[in-house]
């Protein structure tokens, strides 16, 4: 009677590169390894150490800093040449998002990282996004010149990228043990959010400064382009203000600054919305600068943020009521920012809609509070699997 046949022996895995130095010389041996070691399938939730979560997230953290760079560019080419789906801006947000693609592909094969409601997350946010890559190109086709940051195709690539960043804000915060590492890791990523809700905004941040130009002779944009928009009936106020006054300043409160009051919540620090809003300013001021040393067009900051960001910090200290808390920060911006319009430091803004402004930020705070009692948020706090890690603690 013949034995039953031995099992194959599992395939060895290749030995770890000594540092990362090491890794980064012989590229192939280190792609090798870590298919080796980690593209093997599991769950969500998998056991993950501190150190692989750390390795896993500053790959995303890497992944969302080409795509802000890529669609910084983009915002100050499109104010300077016709579009082109292979423009350089474009190949480097493209870049990007393969990155994030290959990081929702790894943590759905192998589980690592996530746990199931983060998971969900980050893979339709991509799946979005994708989605929404295929419909941007076809509005293009049909209706020609659309420049906007405001058109609905645009809008998709927004929401695809707050979904798949909160997917992983929410990965990264229940599975890394508390800690300095957890918190600037956080912050990163709320960094890109808060970018990524303040995008919209850049058209007018550019606009009015192109606008400025070309009314005083000196344009910055290419003739081609203004030829297009006159092709197309659109006269330059038309594509370098497409939107009404009052947008710029209901978005920027209402979608910036109520990004950061959660932000502030969820990390934590006292003095978290503004250290986000000082590091997004210095990005934006490291741009302005790089662009127009290459001859791209400049843009305006939107530093009234800065006061919106360090009034938010200080009513959540307090634990001053939203509904009360955002009509002294709706005029504390209102009231800087009127002398940085004048001085020709901001897009032109509505005064009269500091009121329904104030109304509509108070309504959205005070529904982050109530949120933030409810039970929907201790069910956020939890796992739905448990990656092997203390949960962290409420904040």
């Amino acid at each position: 009677m013949s034995s039953a046949p031995a099992p194959a022996a599992a395939t060895p895995v290749p030995a770890a590169p000594g540092t990362l130095g090491a890794g980064l010389r012989h590229p192939v041996a280190l792609v090798r390894w870590l298919w080796a070691a980690y593209m093997t399938p599991g769950r969500p939730g998998r056991g993950t150490t501190q150190t692989e979560l750390r390795w896993i997230y500053t790959a995303w953290l890497a992944a969302f800093l080409l795509k802000m760079l890529g669609s910084s560019w983009d915002v100050s080419w499109h104010f300077k040449w016709l579009r082109d789906d292979l423009a350089p801006p474009h190949l480097l947000n493209t870049v990007g998002t393969a990155a994030v693609v290959v990081l929702v592909l790894f943590h759905s094969y192998s589980g690592y990282g996530v746990d199931r409601r983060a998971l969900r997350l980050m893979q339709a946010g991509i799946g979005l996004f994708l989605v929404a890559v295929p419909i941007d190109i076809v509005n293009h086709r049909l209706n020609g010149l659309d420049i906007t940051s405001w058109s609905p195709s645009h809008a998709l690539l927004y929401i695809g990228t707050a979904i798949m960043l909160a997917g992983a804000l929410r990965g990264w915060w229940l599975h890394a043990a508390p800690g300095r590492v957890r918190d600037l890791v956080s912050l990163g990523l709320w960094l890109f959010f808060v970018e990524n809700a303040l995008f919209p905004n850049q058209h007018q941040e550019y606009g009015v400064l192109s606008l400025e130009a070309y009314e005083a002779g000196r344009t910055t944009a290419e003739p081609q382009l203004l030829d297009f928009a006159a092709s197309q009936g659109q006269t330059p106020t038309m594509f370098m203000l497409p939107v009404p006054p009052w947008v710029h300043p209901a978005w920027m409160i209402c979608a910036g600054l109520l990004s950061l009051v959660v932000a502030r919540k969820m990390v934590g620090l006292r003095w978290t919305a503004t250290v986000i809003t000082v590091v997004y300013l210095g990005y934006r001021g490291v741009m302005w600068l790089g662009l127009v040393a290459t001859g791209f067009p400049p843009s305006v900051l939107p530093v009234v943020l800065l006061v919106g960001a360090v009034l938010v910090d200080v009513a959540v200290t307090r634990r001053i009521p939203g509904w009360a808390a955002a009509w002294g920060v709706v005029a504390g911006v209102y009231g800087v920012a009127f002398p940085l319009e004048l001085l020709g430091l901001l897009p032109p803004w509505s005064w009269w809609s500091a009121l329904p402004v104030a109304i509509g930020f108070a309504a959205l705070w005070a529904a982050v509070d109530a949120l933030e009692r409810s039970s929907l948020l201790a069910r956020w706090r939890s796992a739905e699997e448990s990656a092997g890690v203390p949960e962290p603690a409420a904040v």
